[in-house]
């Protein structure tokens, strides 16, 4: 009986194995601080990034996106991924810090071991005026987030609604 069981077994322990690749069970960065390496400008291009340990959230907000507006209003600008604006998820293969974004060479480790772009959803920007500072605070909020993994897999349990506050300065007249 045990020369039987034996060789089911040794193929049930193989066929258990996984091949290797990294399943992304949950995109979870929303108590994580926003970072930038250059101070984000209104009119512009921004590029924005979370950093949870290994794993990172890059959003390349398009030129305009973060929007100034008049003083005493509340403006609300809306960017389509990916058509506009970039989401993109990396996992790296050890702890990664803002130097690998910043850096003008960025370190050869760590590697990046998977990395996801966004494929639909929005991005919600509400622009008002900071009476305290008299700059403009940018609430950055993410709908509809979907990736999807180079094996047509769709990432579930995304919990990324909350992207983060930015400050932009009111220019002078």
């Amino acid at each position: 009986m045990r020369k039987i069981c034996l060789p089911f077994l040794l193929i049930g322990i193989l066929l258990g194995c996984g091949d290797g690749d990294l399943d992304i069970e949950t995109i979870d960065f929303n108590d994580v601080s926003v970072q930038f390496c250059d101070s984000p400008v209104a009119g512009s291009s921004n590029i924005l990034f979370k950093i949870s340990d290994t794993e990172a959230l890059i959003l390349n907000l398009q030129s305009g996106a973060l929007n100034n507006g008049v003083v005493g209003d509340t403006i609300t600008t809306e960017s389509t991924v990916p058509s506009q604006s970039q989401i993109t998820y990396r996992n790296f293969s050890e702890t990664v810090s803002s130097n690998y974004f910043c850096d003008d060479i960025p370190p050869a480790t760590p590697t990046v071991v998977q990395e996801v772009e966004a494929e639909d959803g929005l991005v919600l920007i509400e622009s008002i005026i900071d009476a305290d500072t008299i700059n403009y605070v940018h609430t950055i909020n993410l709908s509809g987030i979907s990736f999807v993994t180079e094996s047509g897999e769709r990432i579930t349990n995304l919990t990324i609604d909350e992207f983060g506050e930015v400050t932009t300065v009111i220019p002078d007249n």
